[in-house]
């Protein structure tokens, strides 16, 4: 059966208006804080979406992220992000500091999130605590050693199945001790 969806998605689990209103949200959240552009707001979605799964079994929107050089991103970024600055809800700046671009976006209206449960909503704000302090170089190297992106091809699919076999540092899930400690 063929998708006639506008987005890359191919993943029947990929939810747009939950990504669309995760996205925002998450915009929202960072706001104010210098650091978090366009890099870094990569890394915190696909935190939030692969450490969901690693912790829950599930996918909380569904996105695919690819394999690129500066780390996981992604695939439907830009048009969502389209979407939402067409439809004015969100703003994006952009300028040079240096020799770096930056882009940096913000929230015009307080976001929707009426296909984020409360506890969803709690994960995604923890997860934004634990990430929105690095920078774009700090957050591309820890995403660098996280097993999905690791195990992939350049420009390829990340698995969100390999979350299983993250190493101590980057799991966000205790596993039971399967020997039982003989």
């Amino acid at each position: 059966m063929a998708s006639n969806a506008p987005y890359g998605g191919s993943s029947e689990s990929f939810d747009i208006e939950k990504f669309k209103q995760v996205l925002q949200y998450v915009i929202l959240k960072t706001s104010t804080i210098d650091n978090v552009g366009k890099t870094v707001l990569y890394k915190i979605l696909y935190f939030i979406d692969f450490n969901y799964y690693e912790l829950f079994e599930e996918k909380l929107t569904g996105e695919t992220y690819l394999k690129y050089p500066y780390g996981p991103a992604p695939r439907d970024f830009d048009d969502v992000m389209s979407e939402l600055k067409d439809e004015r809800l969100i703003e994006e700046k952009k300028w040079t500091e240096g020799r770096y671009s930056r882009i940096k976006y913000l929230s015009t209206v307080e976001p929707g999130t009426s296909k984020i449960a409360k506890e969803e909503l709690d994960f995604i704000d923890e997860n934004i605590d634990k990430y929105s302090h690095f920078n774009a170089t700090q957050i591309s190297e820890h995403s660098h050693k996280d097993i999905p992106y690791v195990a992939a091809e350049d420009f390829e699919e990340l698995d969100y199945e390999l979350v299983f076999y993250r190493d101590a540092e980057l799991s966000v899930r205790t596993y039971d001790d399967v020997d039982g400690g003989c």
